[in-house]
């Protein structure tokens, strides 16, 4: 009894090996937290099938050194081999997809695509350029960390290196010619046949044979969660939450009980926080777009003349350019989405300062004050007392001067004990 249970976990346990797989990702956005995340929760998945070979199917401008270094830390302790293959045949890995390219076991790149570019952009709290001693030191880094991953990699340490002090950029086969990738394939297929039964040194030195025959590629996928945060983490939509958040908190405030400006206002603009968290923002930026909304709110207390107002839109369109610190174009919203959006929010703002301003100077339609100007008509003899209906009322009133019943007069003030002054309309 015993022996044939044995005989089953040991058979149990071969069909567990032999039905190994190969693991492939897709990552077409900029490397910041989420697809960092997404990338170790993959690498995590490979080591934990104890799967064949990982593949990260890479498209990126680049992104944020952090998270970069991140996947490099994981990609360097995962068990399972690494190939970054950049694909479809267009598509780029520049900046920290170079890296990463370099850092992986193997870097494959298909047909008409390319790699490279990869020197660093320093942006200071402000916004503005560093420094050169702080460029240098920043290049300095970078240059020794890409010449260290190539090394261990047995990869062309000069074009590595250029790649970052020159930001120079190469074509799949620059890149295969001088010893930079692996290999240069159409498919995946191409890939698997290639590194079939190939011995690879490991990041530790360790040596391990590749067995890829017959074995399946299954796609992970980013789960829901990860696509809403990649979604929202999209810096033009970010930006559009804060402004749409910030116009339906100030019509809440300006109309206290409308509601739903003020709920969809909160969600807005909670979510463009969490965006934010993903985002390098520049809080000097974030800055300048709440003192334009507080400029547009002093346009209403204070008639400027549209001074307020102008300096509202400056300060709104130089606070949105310098809002997200990003090392790369495709972390910034767009100057051509932003100018639209920056008019759009502005001219709403001075619309509803307009009506503000229009309802603060209109007369006063109610109570006694809005007596004053009526026009109405005698009942009685003014003399100087008497009977007048004005404003759909009978009221006591009187006059400088006698007045004759039925004459049109004008009520010029609001006395005490609910009586009212008034004169006659002058034909």
């Amino acid at each position: 009894m015993k022996k044939n249970i044995l005989i089953i976990l040991i058979c149990l346990s071969l069909t567990s090996l032999s039905f190994s797989s190969i693991i492939k990702i897709t990552v077409a956005a900029p490397i910041h937290p989420i697809t960092s995340e997404y990338i170790c929760s993959a690498i995590d998945r490979a080591d934990t099938e104890n799967a064949e070979l990982l593949i990260i199917s890479l498209n990126t401008p680049g992104g944020l050194d952090t998270s970069m270094r991140e996947i490099i830390e994981k990609i360097l302790s995962s068990k399972t081999p690494v190939a970054a293959y950049v694909s479809p045949s267009g598509a780029r890995s520049a900046s920290a997809g170079f890296f990463i390219g370099i850092a992986c076991d193997f870097f494959i790149m298909a047909p008409g695509t390319n790699t490279g570019a990869a020197h660093p952009v320093g942006i200071s709290i402000t916004g503005q350029s560093m420094d050169e001693t702080m460029k240098d030191k920043v290049t300095n880094d970078a240059a020794a960390y890409i010449k260290s991953l190539a090394e261990k990699r047995g990869r062309n340490i000069k074009m590595a290196e250029d790649a970052v002090r020159k930001s120079l950029s190469y074509t799949e086969k620059e890149a295969l010619e001088g010893g930079l990738i692996d290999l240069v394939a159409k498919n995946e297929e191409e890939i698997i046949n290639f590194l079939d039964g190939k011995t690879i040194q490991r990041f530790d030195e360790s040596q391990e044979t590749l067995n890829l025959q017959n074995k399946q590629i299954i796609d992970f996928p980013m789960s829901a969660r990860q696509k809403f945060l990649l979604t929202i983490s999209n810096p033009n939509l970010a930006y559009l939450l804060l402004m749409l958040g910030l116009l339906g908190l100030y019509f809440e405030f300006s109309n206290p009980g409308a509601i739903l400006p003020g709920v969809l206002g909160g969600i807005s603009i909670l979510l463009a926080i969490f965006s934010f968290q993903i985002l390098p923002i520049n809080y000097v930026g974030l800055i300048l777009i709440l003192l334009a909304i507080g400029l547009f709110i002093l346009e209403i207390k204070i008639q400027s003349y549209g001074i307020l107002s102008l300096g509202g839109i400056a300060s709104m369109l130089i606070g949105s350019i310098m809002l997200i610190n990003a090392p790369i174009p495709e972390l910034k919203p767009s100057l051509k989405f932003i100018i639209p959006v920056v008019i759009g929010i502005s001219l709403v703002f001075i619309f509803l300062i307009t009506i503000a301003i229009r309802a603060q100077l209109q007369k006063t339609q109610t109570g006694q004050e809005g007596l004053i100007g009526e026009t109405g008509i005698t009942q009685t003899i003014l003399n100087p007392e008497g009977k007048v209906f004005v404003h759909g009322e009978l009221w006591k009133a009187e006059a400088a001067e006698k007045i004759p019943k039925g004459t049109y007069v004008k009520v010029i003030e609001v006395k005490q004990n609910l009586k009212i002054k008034v004169t006659k309309v002058k034909s």
